[in-house]
C-alpha cells in the first residue's frame, strides 16, 4: 500500500504543479524549459510505476475489503469507458466534443476514476481512483478559477469530420484495451 500511495503522490503531485503557477515558473526558470520537461517526465513514469507496483500487490492481496459491489456495476463500468476514452481521444483531436466539454482529458479522468470505484471496493481501489477523482475535479476548478476556459476558440472551425474520428478512435481504443490491454497490463479481466 506505501508503494500505491507514494506512486499517488509522485504522479498526482507533478501533475498538480499548474495548479500552482509560480511554483511552477520557478521550476522552470531553475531547471530550464527542457530540463523541467525531463523531470516532470520522469517523476510522472516513476510515479505509474509506483502506482502499478504498488496496486497490484495491493489488488492480489485483497486485504481490506470495505465495500462489495453487486456485479451489475462492473457492467455499468464497462458502459462509462466507452464515453471516457472518446473523451480521452478528444483532448488531442480538434472538434466539437473537445469544443463542448472544454476539458475533454479531465472529464475521461473523471469518469474512468468514478465508473471503477463503482465496480471496486478493496481499499487500494478506493485510494487509486478515489485520488484520481478528487484530483481530477480540483483541477478543473482550478482551471476554472485561473480563467483557462479550454475547448476551442469560436473563430476555430473544427475539422470537418473530427468528430467522426475521435468516436471511431475511441471506439477502436475501448475495444483493444477491454478485451486485450486490460488482462494483459492490469492482470484483470474486464468482465
Amino acid at each position: 500500500m506505501i508503494l500505491l500511495v507514494a506512486g499517488l503522490v509522485l504522479f498526482l503531485g507533478a501533475h498538480s504543479l499548474p495548479m500552482f503557477p509560480t511554483v511552477r515558473l520557478g521550476m522552470q526558470q531553475k531547471l530550464g524549459e527542457i530540463g523541467y520537461k525531463v523531470a516532470y517526465s520522469l517523476v510522472s513514469l516513476a510515479g505509474v510505476v509506483l502506482i502499478a507496483k504498488g496496486y497490484g500487490t495491493a489488488y492480489e492481496a485483497r486485504a481490506i475489503q470495505i465495500y462489495t459491489p453487486p456485479v451489475w456495476l462492473s457492467h455499468l463500468t464497462l458502459l462509462f469507458m466507452i464515453p471516457a476514452f472518446i473523451f480521452f481521444v478528444a483532448a488531442y483531436v480538434p472538434c466539437r466534443i473537445k469544443k463542448a466539454l472544454k476539458h475533454p482529458m479531465l472529464v475521461a479522468v473523471k469518469l474512468w476514476a468514478f465508473s471503477h470505484l463503482l465496480a471496486n471496493g478493496d481499499l487500494a481501489s478506493l485510494l487509486l481512483f478515489g485520488s484520481f477523482l478528487a484530483w481530477a475535479v480540483v483541477d478543473r476548478i482550478s482551471v476554472k478559477k485561473r480563467g483557462l476556459a479550454g475547448g476551442l476558440p469560436d473563430d476555430v472551425v473544427p475539422v470537418r469530420f473530427g468528430d467522426a474520428i475521435v468516436i471511431l478512435i475511441g471506439l477502436a481504443a475501448y475495444a483493444l484495451f477491454a478485451f486485450k490491454l486490460h488482462p494483459w497490463l492490469i492482470g484483470v479481466p474486464v468482465a
